[in-house]
């Protein structure tokens, strides 16, 4: 009986051990970011909680998006075309030739970028600084910048400005420059404002995303457009979904 009891003890030992090592791993991953950005991850339901997810869901205007989190293989499907990335290319099926406007290479992640944030700003190859605050209506917004290292991803010389409340940690604006299509660095950036969310299994994610206009000082002033960009039919998963998903049919 002693030994039973003996072993029972070591194994709720090295279980406790086991737990404990995890959250040590989890905090050691989070000293790789400004403290600040890892309070922004935490105030959405944390980085650990999303990364167990596998598969995203969601749905804007007309298109349904499928993205694996993982590899970014992703498709996004509406009434005329389809488009996708099969990990390697991006690819195109529409119905007619005039049903997609646009560049697939480019389009395929563009509003899963801006969906997921702020959690793909913990994607490997990145460098964070600090960069000057964002002023809107007297309000105040801290900020960090976000450069890559040449060769990451598809505009390695893009960067974002992620701005939080100070308070909550909440994202509240997000600045970007576009260099794809001419891979040259930019100043003149794009203000996102992100003020409606919706929580989806702990994390917190954009319902809304609104773009806004600066005026010739560089000022945020007023919407850009009166209709946000809404998202809906929202689904986070711990599924892998089969490669195949992704690739273009025959």
């Amino acid at each position: 009986m002693k030994k039973i009891i003996t072993l029972i003890i070591l194994v709720v030992i090295i279980i406790a051990c086991s737990s404990e090592n995890k959250k040590e791993t989890s905090q050691l991953n989070l000293e790789k970011y400004p403290s600040e950005l890892a309070e922004v991850f935490k105030a959405h339901g944390s980085l650990d909680a999303w990364q167990q997810n596998k598969t995203l869901l969601f749905t804007k205007g007309e298109e349904n998006y499928t993205v694996d989190l993982n590899s970014r293989k992703s498709i996004i499907e509406s009434s005329n075309y389809t488009v996708g990335y099969n990990g390697e290319e991006a690819w195109l099926m529409e119905k007619d030739s005039a049903a997609f406007k646009g560049n697939p290479d480019f389009y395929h992640n563009l509003f899963f970028y801006f969906y997921a944030m702020p959690f793909v700003l913990a994607d490997d190859g990145i460098k964070y600084s600090e960069t000057e605050p964002l002023v809107v209506d007297g309000k105040t917004y801290p900020g960090i910048k976000i450069a890559y290292q040449d060769g990451v991803g598809a505009s390695s010389k893009d960067n974002y400005y992620l701005y939080y409340n100070k308070d909550t940690h909440q994202m509240e604006w997000l600045a970007y420059t576009v260099t794809f299509f001419d891979n040259k660095p930019k100043d003149q950036t794009s203000v996102i404002k992100y003020d409606n969310w919706q929580v989806v299994n702990g994390i917190k994610l954009p319902k809304t995303l609104v773009w806004y206009a600066k005026d010739s000082l560089g000022n945020v002033v007023a919407p850009k457009d009166k209709s946000p960009v809404t998202f809906t039919k929202v689904s986070l998963n711990t599924n892998t979904l089969d490669s195949k998903t992704f690739e273009k049919p025959n």
